[in-house]
């Protein structure tokens, strides 16, 4: 169980709870306190897409281990909780929601007296959430009728990692046409003449025949497959700046001067 020590370290470093299984919820965002003990008794956890939503989760059974806060609850259990507004002291009706949805006992059940007509507690209720770093003791007593707790939104942008594509290398055939010239040889007939000897000749009647065989180059296509290239997918992080644009609230108080010429001023 925390205490009142323990407030300050967590508050001013903006601690991480984590669940009982060990995995992370969010960043803590207020603590509330007992009215009648002053402990520290419920505490409100940023959740959900960039901590835009506050989940109230119990500190009965909370530890803390360095700069975190460890909580007796699982996440999905935090991040279902009933949604109540936590800019404002915790009312024994929430709080009772709160008890039934975390199946603890009776501490803070709002019973009805039909007699007065009015809600009565069978145990003390937590007060006003702690905002600041420090508690000082009339903080721990209430919060007095002269004075109010002032609250804004405050935006927390951070990152998710999600799938935006798949690539994947595919073979296809693509057919051109290639032009090559080759030389090519052809054998021709000559006719040479060269002078006799003198000898003595004979004349042929029936003609004599003489023959050669002539030859020629033809071209011829052939073709082999080879490997031109290895072609890899590889992954680079590119790093881009995107401008997030929301809308914050905060309060703010006027004063009413009754009596005093009606004026009223804002702070």
């Amino acid at each position: 169980m925390i205490n009142t020590h323990d407030i300050d370290n967590l508050l001013n470093n903006k601690a991480t709870v984590y669940d009982k299984t060990g995995d992370k919820v969010g960043s803590l965002s207020q603590i509330y306190l007992d009215d009648a003990t002053s402990e520290p008794s419920w505490a409100t956890v940023n959740t959900g897409l960039f901590g835009m939503s506050e989940s109230f989760v119990p500190l009965e059974g909370a530890s803390v281990r360095g700069e975190d806060l460890h909580v007796g609850y699982t996440k999905d259990q935090i991040k279902d909780a009933p949604s109540i507004d936590e800019d404002h002291h915790l009312e024994p009706a929430d709080e009772d929601r709160l008890y039934e949805y975390y199946s603890l006992k009776g501490t803070g059940r709002t019973d009805v007296d039909h007699d007065t007509d009015r809600a009565r507690t069978d145990a003390p209720v937590a007060g006003a959430p702690v905002t600041d770093a420090s508690v000082t003791d009339d903080a721990r007593r209430g919060s007095a009728d002269d004075s109010m707790t002032l609250s804004e939104e405050r935006v927390n942008v951070g990152t998710e990692r999600h799938e935006a594509g798949r690539v994947r290398l595919r073979k296809h055939v693509v057919t051109e046409n290639v032009t090559k010239t080759v030389p090519v040889e052809r054998e021709e007939v000559v006719v040479e003449r060269v002078p006799a000897d003198g000898d003595k000749g004979h004349i042929d009647d029936g003609g004599e025949t003489a023959e050669v065989t002539l030859h020629e180059e033809t071209p011829v296509v052939d073709k082999e497959t080879v490997a031109t290239e290895e072609v890899r997918l590889g992954k680079k992080t590119v790093t881009d700046q995107e401008t997030v644009n929301t809308e914050v609230r905060k309060e703010e108080v006027d004063t009413d001067t009754d009596g005093l010429g009606n004026d009223r001023h804002k702070h």
